[in-house]
């Protein structure tokens, strides 16, 4: 079949540079260029050294509207910035990775529409999408760990807390990024006002009408932490539910059955199954009317570059998991 021509918008950051890792050798892709005014004219790999012999790419500050698909991995506020500057031939599809165009009353720019894109819940439009905005990381760990209860309708107030490593900060310095700070030190930071809360009831109250962080109805509480590791999201939430716990397993298992990356474990899961690969990890524990769920991801993957590949496969008719056999870390 006739290969993809991608160009990839922000390269020099963390999800670029993820994201060319797994298109450099996806089976279906060629990288027509990579956009970064901050490293144009440099090597690819002078900022990212462990692509040394997988490509001679040259980062570029030209932009090439004739490819097939655009991936914005810039930072939030500077996607809707890129399109009110910079004329796309409508027949490119778009996907971003920013947070610009994940809500309702956000999801336009002009005549472009944009589909939310978490495939657990919205393949069908996704494979339908010319553009398509890319979920956030705690968005999805947590979104996936809730959604099959939301559809069942057994979501109560829900207490989250969700520990990531530091790439989820991005690659600009700050005082919390640098290592003196991070090593042995953890942090909780945005409690109950996470910039993914939106989202994340957004979805859910599409399965269950009326969950809402509104008021006091507040649906989601969620606390993040920074943790003392590079890469990676483990999310604990809690709620009641009157359900058995096997009952809660196959409600899972069949809700996640036809999505590849998605599984469900009877065994305690670690962030280490994850790590590298687009996998989440779900388990399910329960004490009485509590019930715990876990759910672990890799902030940069499946949290970032690894679903906007996902969503790209879907976008043009390829198998979902297509360029995405990836390993996880083990030890």
């Amino acid at each position: 079949m006739k290969k993809i021509n991608v160009g990839v918008i922000g390269g020099a950051g963390y999800t670029g540079g993820e994201l060319l890792r797994i298109l450099v050798h996806h089976p279906y892709v060629t990288i027509s260029f990579v956009h970064s005014r901050s490293s144009a004219g440099k090597p690819v790999t002078a900022i990212h050294s462990d692509l040394l012999g997988d490509t001679d790419l040259l980062f570029s500050d030209v932009l090439d509207d004739s490819v097939d698909l655009l991936v914005l991995c810039v930072g939030h506020g500077e996607a809707r910035q890129f399109l009110d500057t910079n004329v796309i031939n409508p027949r490119v599809k778009l996907i971003d990775l920013s947070q610009d165009f994940r809500l309702s009353h956000t999801a336009t720019h002009g005549e472009r529409a944009f589909v939310y894109g978490l495939p657990e819940l919205q393949k069908a439009a996704i494979s339908q999408a010319a553009n398509v905005s890319n979920p956030g990381c705690f968005a999805t760990a947590i979104q996936l760990g809730l959604l099959p209860l939301a559809q069942a309708h057994l979501l109560s107030d829900v207490y989250t807390t969700g520990i990531t490593g530091s790439t989820g900060a991005g690659q600009g310095l700050s005082a919390t990024s640098h290592f003196s700070w991070r090593a042995n030190n953890i942090q909780a930071y945005k409690s109950l006002s996470h910039q993914h809360m939106a989202e994340i009831s957004q979805s859910l109250a599409t399965l269950q009408p009326g969950f809402a962080n509104d008021g006091d109805n507040r649906g989601l509480n969620f606390v993040p932490w920074r943790g003392d590791f590079t890469r990676g999201i483990f999310v604990s939430s809690q709620l009641r539910c009157a359900a058995s716990l096997e009952q809660l397993f196959d409600l899972y298992e069949n809700f996640y059955r036809e999505h590849p990356f998605t599984i469900v474990s009877k065994e305690p899961v670690s962030l280490k199954q994850v790590v590298n690969s687009n996998k989440c990890v779900i388990h399910l524990e329960k004490n009485g009317q509590q019930l715990v769920v876990h759910s672990a991801i890799d902030n940069l993957l499946k949290g970032a570059s690894g679903q906007a590949v996902q969503n790209m496969n879907l976008m043009f008719g390829l198998k979902e998991d297509a360029g995405l056999q990836l390993k996880a870390i083990g030890f």
